[in-house]
């Protein structure tokens, strides 16, 4: 009987800390959004965080009809330099990022604010049809010119 409460007890402790475990690093999904930094911020007195705002374009309508921005709030893991590097110069150059992220079970207030973790940053290059155009002219002859008589008063 002893060595059954052993076995027991073994299988319990191990059972809970496997699920300690996956709360803490585990994702629950994984996912990227497309926007503008809008601030970056290293934040926390014993624990600091690195946290970050994405304007992800678009407006909202709340339910009393007011309009607001969609905005979305992340975290980056302070070892994780590259991906603030990124963010800082995607920032400084007000370009438009595509931000990869995992989605924690949990928010633990000691790794951020957030349950989203930039895990890879990509600054996305302008597309070509948000280029202005070059308005093209059509050249007329004056003696081949012919008014509308239907849209003219006399």
């Amino acid at each position: 009987m002893k060595k059954f409460k052993i076995i027991f007890v073994f299988i319990l402790l191990l059972a809970l800390s496997g699920g300690v475990y996956y709360l803490f690093f585990a994702s629950y999904s994984s996912g990227y959004r497309v926007g503008t930094i809008i601030k970056m911020s290293n934040r926390g007195v014993v624990f600091k965080t690195h946290e970050g705002q994405l304007h992800t374009g678009g407006v909202t309508a709340g339910a009393e009809g007011e309009l607001a921005s969609t905005i979305w709030d992340f975290s980056v893991k302070r070892e994780n330099e590259v991906v603030l590097n990124s963010i800082s110069k995607a920032a400084d150059e007000q370009k438009r990022v595509k931000l990869f992220y995992d989605e924690k079970f949990h928010q633990w207030s000691f790794f951020g604010d957030t349950k989203y973790f930039v895990t890879e940053v990509e600054i996305l290059k302008p597309n070509k049809d948000s280029e202005p155009k070059p308005e093209i002219k059509e050249e007329v002859d004056p003696d081949d010119y012919q008014p509308n008589n239907e849209n003219t008063m006399f």
